[in-house]
């Protein structure tokens, strides 16, 4: 591995630079130039180092952040992912990505890159939310080309590790908590959704007292519902493109109690279900996987503002236009969470954390604190920690 200075001739114009030569790992006789001798002995040292570990890549051997995209795409689509999942990763590439820093070398992704790249999708107006997925997405694809060989260090995962615990943290702390008539219906609105009619009653019934996800609800069959043991299996749900299949998660496989209102509310509309192969619970009318965006508009909206859960905005002209105040269906997710946890409703018992973690399915005891946590009751310390003093000092009276 040599540094030299090299000087040539241009149109009458004197010019020089500083070239490193070295051998790569393969045994390639490499040249790579500079304008300065010390960015030359930085590179010299860096590449020494990696041709004696056996992990150098060169720059000629390298791809550009999109073909490594395609690559990563491809690895994806063959681990058998589910196609929704891919959909989203196409997104981050092709509206995110490729973009910003589609042309660039694997190599020259850096710690500096990468915070370029969040500050450019900041300034074209993407959401925090989305420069974090797309920078994730970003991550795993130069993941994806350490293990082909064709990127030695992987900037995003790099980053992740100086910022540490800090900045999860300094995350958390922007993220609202869920709040009551914002985020949570009141209990005074789920009596009035409750005492709706409609086709769709018996979804949005089954949704407020099981707290199931919608994709879940959507692929309940009527074989994992148990009437005589008042129990509901969740063993699999439907995609956005109808697919059924396992829930994404070991612990999404639950059992939830039916309460009494789900039980007659189901056994009624047993009767009156549309019938198809898959013996659907929550079919549409030809007995299949019913649409998540006709349950949104024909049946929860509806029934919103039947119920006068609304919100009044005005359009251009100054005419009022009322709309349904909670726009999805995690809403009754989240009333469900907040009922388990102050509703004593487990024998006169309120559940505890971990329970609340296996109704909702949740992975880990972590994301059940993490959403929830502020909803549990506080216990009072000040009388916790009297009433252990005085039964020390009755001890020490004895």
């Amino acid at each position: 591995m040599s540094v030299r200075k090299r000087k040539w001739i241009t149109k009458g114009v004197e010019k020089e630079a500083w070239i490193v030569d070295y051998v790569d790992g393969k045994g390639t006789r490499r040249l790579k130039t500079f304008e300065r001798k010390k960015d030359a002995d930085a590179f010299a040292s860096k590449a020494d180092v990696e041709v004696r570990e056996g992990v150098h890549v060169a720059d000629g051997e390298t791809v550009t952040v999109k073909e490594a995209g395609s690559l990563w795409l491809k690895s994806c689509t063959n681990s058998g992912l589910e196609r929704s999942t891919i959909d989203q990763y196409k997104q981050h590439l092709a509206l995110h990505i490729e973009p910003m820093i589609g042309a660039t070398k694997l190599s020259k992704i850096t710690v500096p890159t990468v915070r370029e790249f969040q500050d450019k999708l900041r300034q074209e107006g993407r959401s925090p939310a989305m420069i974090k997925r797309a920078t994730v997405s970003l991550g795993s694809i130069l993941s994806d080309a350490q293990d082909r060989g064709l990127v030695v260090r992987n900037a995003v995962h790099e980053m992740s590790k100086r910022r540490g615990k800090g900045a999860s943290k300094a995350e958390k702390r922007k993220k609202a908590r869920l709040r009551y008539g914002v985020d949570i219906p009141t209990m005074d609105e789920v009596r009035a959704i409750v005492g709706v009619s409609g086709r769709y009653r018996p979804f949005l019934i089954t949704a407020i007292f099981t707290g199931m996800r919608a994709s879940e609800l959507r692929g309940l069959s009527w074989a994992d519902v148990e009437f005589d043991k008042a129990q509901i299996h969740v063993r699999q749900r439907a995609d956005k493109y109808h697919v059924i299949g396992m829930p994404k998660s070991d612990a999404g496989q639950r059992t939830i109690p039916m309460t009494p209102m789900v039980i007659n509310t189901l056994k009624e509309w047993r009767l009156a279900c549309p019938k198809g192969e898959l013996n659907l619970v929550f079919p549409n009318g030809e007995g299949n996987v019913e649409w998540h965006q006709n349950i949104i508009k024909r049946g929860l909206w509806p029934t919103l503002i039947k119920a006068g859960v609304t919100v009044e905005e005005k359009v251009e002209d100054g005419e009022p236009v009322v709309k349904a105040k909670y726009s999805g269906l995690h809403s009754l997710r989240h009333w469900f969470a907040s009922w388990c946890i102050n509703s004593r409703a487990d024998g006169g018992l309120e559940l505890s954390p971990k329970a609340v973690q296996a109704r909702m399915g949740h992975s880990s005891i972590q994301i059940t604190f993490d959403t929830y946590g502020h909803l549990f009751p506080a216990a009072d310390e000040a009388q916790a920690l009297a009433d252990a003093e005085t039964r020390l000092l009755a001890v020490n009276a004895t």
